[in-house]
């Protein structure tokens, strides 16, 4: 028979008898590392696994395994091959590279005539197994640490009720359980807990102590025996605790009942408040202190209803004989309220609500609340008489309103019907009379005569919220009579006139006159404003443009003396005026009356001298 040999190659070379590709390629689909050594310890050979994993090379085959620094970290290894040569049977031994662990099966190698030439030593990777195992001893210990730190007694028992284990507190504290046995065998048959159970045991040096003893069956997935876990509670100190706890317990009680009669008595007082219960068929009642307060009745005195009637206000007792009679009978919720005369003749007023109720005995018994709310109806009282008082000053301030509106916008046509009549007595004193001139002047007393008719009307109709009389207007005509009939006064004033109405400007719908009283107020105030100007040209330009949204824009701007930013909103305040003599109410007015044509007026000061006011309305439709 021919000697089985390792060639140098990556892998093993023929056996006798076997191909030596096939040899190699077999081995090389083993995942184990596989390492064969000679009996005088040198390495023969390897397989794939034990290249990848133990990191060999073909140089190192033929180098002794001390050599081999993966194989010399094997201790006593070949102190256990040659026992496994010398035996011929297999030894084991634990093997650790850096973090992993092996676990080193060493089979002696022989040949076909059982000869042992060598070993073969298979490399199985335990790494993960033995983190699991160490995990689970850790937990173990970490489990009994805890146990071992509680101080109540706790012993597990197999199913034939042997201690299998038991923390520190049940050896410190171990008695006899013989007088659970029987339980106990049921728990571990039946595969359920039992009800905790109270036992006195006396415990040498200590007496008579408490537990209670709880038991509860534990089983493992893959495992068929039985065990119970067991559980003593010494609750002695507790039963002493309780014992003196009731008597605590009950004082507390008393005391949080005190304290809860104190607030609901501090509560009431500061609400005003005071509560009742009254027995229906007997009239027996109780009450509160603050109730007491409330009527002014001595607290020694039994409360009677002849009693509560002798303080209800007179005109008020009827309806308190009414809810005494619904009360009797339905036993329904009440709530209503009356007035008190008290002795000084100060009025009280009460709100009450009561909640029928039924006993055992089938007694109706009413449990309600009184409440002091005299303050809160004079209050009331108070404040309807502060509306009223604001309503007759509302209607006086309106009254003036009216008068200074009146006043001002009258006041252009009567001066001029004072100018006109004044030049035409002129005219007809002169030698000879100037007829023709008188007639004019005559036709101009008449039309600003109409003029001041048609202003205190439609002033009025502002005021009274009468629907005013609209039109079709055209504000590039209004604007121009306007214009006209203030020339006289603008040249008086030095002011220089420019127009920029645009040609195509829509019609807009609305009060002819109002519109014109609203463009005549933004001249006479812009040429007001330029009254003080003596240096630079008093310059007066009103325009009219298309606007956004429908709207058509006319605006007046000065180069007059303009206005406080701040005080913006303020010049549309009704009496606010910024003028020596001037009363305030131009454009308080001409804001209204834009604001009925559904726009607005508003101010904005120039990039230089002086300011621009302007007012926005809707176009007419179709225009």
């Amino acid at each position: 028979m021919t000697t089985q040999c390792v060639a140098l190659n990556d892998g093993w070379t023929d056996f006798q008898g076997v191909n030596g590709d096939d040899a190699i390629n077999i081995l090389d689909t083993v995942d184990v590392p596989l390492v064969v050594l000679r009996r005088d310890f040198t390495l023969v050979g390897f397989n794939k696994a034990a290249a990848d994993v133990l990191r060999l090379s073909p140089s190192d085959i033929g180098r002794a395994s001390r050599a081999i620094s993966v194989l010399a970290g094997l201790p006593r290894l070949e102190e256990q091959c040659g026992q496994v040569i010398a035996s011929g049977l297999e030894s084991r031994a634990d093997f650790r590279d850096g973090d992993r662990w092996f676990v080193v099966r060493i089979s002696p190698y022989t040949k076909r005539d059982r000869q042992v030439t060598g070993t073969v030593l298979a490399f199985t990777n335990v790494t993960a197994l033995r983190a699991t195992l160490d995990q689970a001893i850790y937990e173990r210990e970490c489990a009994k640490a805890i146990l071992n730190t509680v101080a109540d007694p706790v012993v597990v028992l197999s199913d034939d009720q042997r201690i299998e284990w038991g923390n520190r507190a049940f050896y410190t504290m171990f008695f006899e359980l013989a007088a659970l046995r029987t339980q106990l065998q049921k728990v571990l048959a039946a595969g359920h807990a039992f009800q905790p159970v109270e036992v006195d045991h006396v415990f040498p040096g200590e007496g008579q102590r408490t537990l209670i003893l709880d038991a509860r069956p534990l089983s493992l997935p893959g495992h068929s025996e039985r065990r119970v876990l067991v559980t003593f509670q010494d609750v002695t100190a507790r039963r002493h605790a309780n014992a003196a706890n009731d008597l605590r317990a009950i004082a507390e009680r008393k005391e949080e009942l005190w304290r809860s009669e104190a607030f609901l008595a501090e509560a009431q007082r500061l609400s005003l408040t005071g509560s009742f219960s009254w027995r229906v068929t007997t009239d027996e009642m109780t009450w509160s202190e603050q109730l007491y307060r409330i009527f002014e009745f001595d607290q020694r005195v039994p409360v009677t209803l002849e009693l509560i009637g002798s303080r209800v206000y007179p005109e008020d007792i009827p309806l308190l004989r009414d809810i005494i009679e619904r009360a009797r009978g339905a036993g329904t919720d009440l709530e209503y309220e009356h007035r008190l005369q008290m002795p000084d003749q100060s009025i009280k007023y009460l709100h009450i609500v009561a909640h029928g109720t039924r006993d055992q005995d089938g007694q109706l018994e009413y449990i309600g609340a009184v409440q002091d709310v005299t303050a809160r109806r004079l209050s009331e009282q108070a404040l309807a008489k502060a509306r009223s008082e604001l309503a007759h000053v509302a209607r006086v301030t309106t009254l003036n309103t009216l008068t200074a509106s009146i006043a001002h916008e009258v006041n252009q046509p009567l001066s001029g019907i004072i100018t006109n009549a004044s030049t035409c007595l002129r005219m007809l004193a002169a030698d000879p009379p100037d007829v023709v001139g008188a007639r004019e002047t005559a036709r101009r007393t008449i039309r600003d005569g109409n003029r001041a008719s048609d202003v205190i009307a439609r002033v009025r109709a502002l005021f009274t919220k009468k629907e005013s009389t609209t039109e079709s207007v055209d504000l590039n005509e209004a604007a121009r009579e306007v214009i006209a009939l203030s020339l006289s006064e603008l040249q008086r004033n030095q002011v220089i006139l420019r127009t920029e109405l645009v040609s195509d400007l829509p019609h807009v719908t609305g009060d002819r006159v109002q519109l014109q009283q609203v463009i005549l107020n933004l001249l006479r105030n812009a040429s007001e404003a330029m009254s003080g100007v003596d240096d630079r040209p008093r310059q007066l330009v009103i325009r009219t443009e298309r606007d956004e949204g429908d709207h058509v824009r006319l605006a007046v701007q000065d180069a007059g003396v303009g206005f406080d930013p701040q005080a913006v909103d303020r010049l549309f305040e009704a009496f606010y005026t910024t003028k020596n003599d001037g009363m305030g109410m131009g454009l308080s007015v001409s804001r209204a009356i834009i604001e009925r044509h559904h726009g607005r007026l508003w101010a904005a000061p120039n990039d230089g001298p002086g300011a621009t006011f302007s007012f926005s309305i809707p176009r007419a439709s179709g225009g």
